[in-house]
């Protein structure tokens, strides 16, 4: 079965600098010694799935695999071009170190904070000056990925499963009646769902309704991500 822009398919990847080590991956063995050292992360491997050809992959990934067949395995190399680009030396900044103090933040020389969305990696500090990398850090290098299409997927609501948890890492309750997506939402995520009505209806070609229903309230750590300058790691 050849593979066409906006399948859906399942698939198993490994991703590692070339002749280097592996930076992301869906094998468990892979996940478990990218994490090694971080036994305080439950690592769980599971395979991935996405849309062709729609900007949920790296574009060259997505390329590759249009016109290739069904439950095969791949190895592609990509230049850095084709993968997270170059490097950019108007990506290096200096700060004031003002800026971390208002913060109540140590800026750390090998530390990776979080600047209002982006991520820099503190290079040095020096007198009142904070040099940051905002590189992302696989720029510059040459990748290659080992990909093995486990299979392609039909199911509606494997799709619609799959949207959801590429889009909002979460799983929520929905019915499709004709063209319509009938998805039940959290009071508190009905503005963010809300933007992805088009994304619903050009990779589905199903209109998205939205039922409210009350905050289901979330109890875990790390909650806030809207501080300025937050500790993140790369």
């Amino acid at each position: 079965m050849v593979l066409e822009k906006k399948d859906f398919i399942e698939i198993n990847f490994t991703g590692r600098i070339k002749d280097g080590e592996v930076f992301d991956s869906t094998e468990k063995e892979n996940l478990e010694a990218m994490h090694r050292g971080h036994s305080h992360e439950h690592v769980e491997a599971h395979p991935f799935i996405f849309c062709l050809g729609e900007g949920m992959f790296l574009k060259a990934i997505d390329d590759f695999l249009i016109g290739k067949q069904a439950d095969s395995a791949y190895e592609i190399e990509l230049s850095p071009e084709n993968g997270f680009g170059l490097r950019n030396p108007a990506l290096i900044q200096k700060i004031p170190i003002k800026i971390f103090k208002e913060k109540n933040i140590n800026p750390i020389p090998g530390v990776s904070l979080n600047f209002d969305g982006r991520v820099g990696k503190i290079l040095s500090v020096s007198g009142g000056r904070v040099i940051v990398d905002f590189y992302h850090f696989l720029a510059g290098k040459t990748l290659s990925y080992k990909i093995n299409v486990i299979r392609k997927i039909d199911d509606l609501n494997e799709k619609v499963n799959s949207l959801n948890e590429f889009f909002f890492r979460k799983k929520f309750d929905f019915e499709i009646n004709g063209d319509k997506l009938i998805m039940k939402v959290e009071s508190n995520l009905v503005k963010l769902v809300e933007l992805f009505k088009e994304s619903f209806k050009e990779l589905l070609s199903l209109d998205l309704e939205i039922k409210e229903i009350k905050e289901i309230k979330e109890t875990e750590p790390g909650k806030d991500m809207n501080k300025d300058l937050e500790k993140s790691e790369v």
